[in-house]
């Protein structure tokens, strides 16, 4: 479920460990059975290692030229000083100076009208998407009921 309003604003940039993999689509059907196990699989590497994550999760996607494949980036914040010859990338994941963001409550499974409504306000409010959609984490719960997850779309003005 969509919770409050659709906002622009700034997202600071931060440095994340990340895996990633590729799915056949944008669509929960296809983004969840890789998303999550790069999550699992990423939270067992930095425990391993003995680094913590310094934030939530955050995942984003970007299109590839091959049909509608995604890639799929699953990442967690870490601190600066988090060293990278491991195996898993260590990047800066670059601000943005303009997104429409909206919070999103429940299933990430469910969460397809909620980026329809927000692709649908970008455009009819002199927007286009600019750049790889995000999901941030705000709050995560055991229950997929519970959790908060903050919708993320780099934009520019049409």
């Amino acid at each position: 479920m969509a919770n409050g309003k659709i906002m622009i604003e700034a997202i600071p940039g931060m440095r994340v460990a990340e895996l990633t993999s590729t799915a056949a689509g944008f669509d929960p059907v296809h983004i969840g059975p890789v998303v999550r196990p790069l999550f699992d699989e990423l939270v067992v590497r930095l425990e391993r290692d003995g680094i913590e994550p310094a934030g939530l999760a955050v995942a984003y996607y970007e299109r590839t030229p091959i049909g509608g494949q995604v890639v799929v980036h699953a990442a967690m914040p870490v601190a600066d000083g988090v060293r990278t010859d491991t195996d898993f990338a260590v990047l800066h994941l670059p601000s943005v100076p303009r997104a429409a963001t909206l919070e999103y409550r429940g299933s990430m499974d469910d969460v397809l009208p909620a980026w329809h409504s927000l692709d649908a306000w970008i455009e009819s409010n002199g927007y286009r998407a600019d750049g790889p959609a995000r999901e941030r984490s705000v709050v995560y719960a055991d229950d997929p009921a519970d959790r908060v997850t903050e919708l993320q779309q780099p934009v520019t003005r049409v």
